[in-house]
């Protein structure tokens, strides 16, 4: 009897060694490597081939094909995608269990099924479930397909026969191929079935969604080359006591990046929602120390998010430094600067850092927003409510520029805000209200000058 070959496959990067190593040598990261049964390339073996009159051609003869979108009934869907649904695409959509993946996705085949047949692949439930969801929904399209099958071979053949123009594929981790040894959703299992449908998609212009399940850390399972095949990842985020859903694209090759599109998920589904600023703000309290608003940009939509800081004395040698929202070393950097710009003991003082509503914020323009509600709540003093702030700080305490500060200032005021802090670089020609007063300010000293010396409000 044959011995069994196995081979080594790391998670994150997909390199392969005949040992087991404690670091991969492709990425350096540790404990990664996973050890799978070596495929065996046989008469099974699927081969998506590329058409035989294939050549080289010079750039400058090269004639492009006008990508066509398809529109769906979620405007929201259709931003983070760029415009809607590229022809040919392959789209991955990762996020936690439960959270309203295949709802969305369900529901954007109800929409895009009024202009093409829709084929949509269930490897972990079953018809009946299916049709249990679409009837809460009130999905009853005739070109929708519900096929339940985790043969990837299957799915090709019906394919095929259907001929749609959209397939979704629910999940990736639960295909998987005859000549390939190893269990579904293994590396190798992965690789090879999202490749093939890559090759099926560009080959017969099938526009494909395929579900990724995610690992505790939040990042999509499998093989880190899976989010580099694809030409979009979306993530759709969310927690379990909220029911607002964000659905984030983190890649797209049709549209901008880090684009947002945010959800009310609902007994009969997802729910639009079109002013997202006012949902951040909605339970917003007015009057208290601590509190600041920041007009952030979430690719190209701008949003209006309040940040919370909350100071108390420390009974511990080493105060606490704790960030919901925001990262922690930004946080420990905004306090550094503080202490050593405006001259505030922070030693003493435990700091709490929230972004309320579940969002994170990651781009510099809230640097000054958090550093004034710390600020705020040091004093124990409110901020006006009327005001925002946008500014990225330096190390020096100078207020940096920041990108498209006419569309913030522009939502702020859409929103009933009347002040706005802003770098002074940024001081242009802006075409905003008369009735809002922009501010700018070289550095954090005369930003926390002349917010505390004005006390009208």
């Amino acid at each position: 009897m044959a011995k069994t070959k196995t081979i080594f496959y790391c998670k994150e990067c997909g390199h392969e060694t005949l040992k087991w190593v404690g670091k991969c040598p492709g990425c350096g990261q540790y404990n990664t490597m996973v050890e799978e049964i070596k495929e065996k390339k046989n008469k099974h073996h699927m081969n998506v081939s590329t058409p035989t009159n294939n050549r080289p051609q010079k750039i400058n003869e090269l004639k492009i094909d006008e990508k066509i979108r398809s529109k769906t009934s979620l405007n929201e869907l259709n931003r983070v995608l760029g415009g809607g649904i590229v022809s040919g695409s392959l789209v991955l959509i990762g996020g936690d269990p439960g959270i309203g993946k295949s709802t969305l996705l369900i529901q954007m085949c109800d929409s895009v099924a009024l202009n093409g047949v829709v084929l949509y692949v269930s490897g972990e439930e079953s018809l009946s479930q299916i049709k249990e969801r679409a009837l809460r929904l009130h999905i009853q399209s005739e070109q929708l397909f519900i096929y339940s099958e985790n043969n990837l071979l299957s799915i090709m053949n019906q394919v095929d026969h259907i001929k749609p123009d959209f397939l979704i594929i629910d999940s990736i981790q639960t295909i998987y191929l005859d000549y390939i040894d190893s269990a579904p959703g293994s590396v190798s299992q992965v690789r090879e079935c999202t490749q093939n449908l890559m090759k099926l998609a560009k080959m017969k212009n099938i526009s494909t969604f395929i579900v990724g399940h995610v690992t505790k850390d939040g990042a999509i399972a499998g093989p880190r080359m899976l989010e580099h095949m694809v030409d979009t990842v979306l993530y759709f985020e969310g927690d379990n006591h909220h029911t607002f859903r964000i659905l984030r694209a983190v890649k797209n090759r049709f549209g901008s990046t880090n684009e947002i599109g945010v959800f009310d998920m609902r007994e009969d589904g997802l729910i639009e929602v079109q002013n997202p600023s006012g949902i951040f703000l909605e339970d917003r309290s007015l009057g208290y120390a601590g509190t600041s608003v920041v007009a952030g940009i979430e690719g190209t939509r701008p949003v209006l998010i309040e940040i919370q800081a909350l100071l108390a004395p420390t009974s511990f040698n080493n105060p606490k430094r704790t960030a919901s929202g925001i990262d922690h070393n930004k946080l420990s950097l905004l306090i550094a600067v503080i202490e050593k710009r405006l001259g505030y003991v922070m030693q003493n003082q435990d700091a709490f850092i929230k972004v309320t509503g579940g969002a994170k914020i990651i781009e510099p323009a809230a640097d000054l927003a958090i550093l004034m509600s710390i600020v705020s709540s040091y004093k124990n003093k409110a901020l006006c409510p009327q005001d925002v702030y946008i500014g990225e700080v330096g190390l020096t305490g100078e207020v940096r520029r920041v990108s498209r500060i006419e569309s913030r200032c522009q939502e702020a005021y859409k929103m009933g805000f009347k002040r706005a802090f802003i770098p002074k670089k940024d001081m242009e020609k802006y075409q905003l209200p008369k009735d809002f007063t922009v501010i700018g300010v070289d550095n954090i000293d005369e930003v926390v000058k002349k917010t505390f010396s004005d006390t009208s409000f």
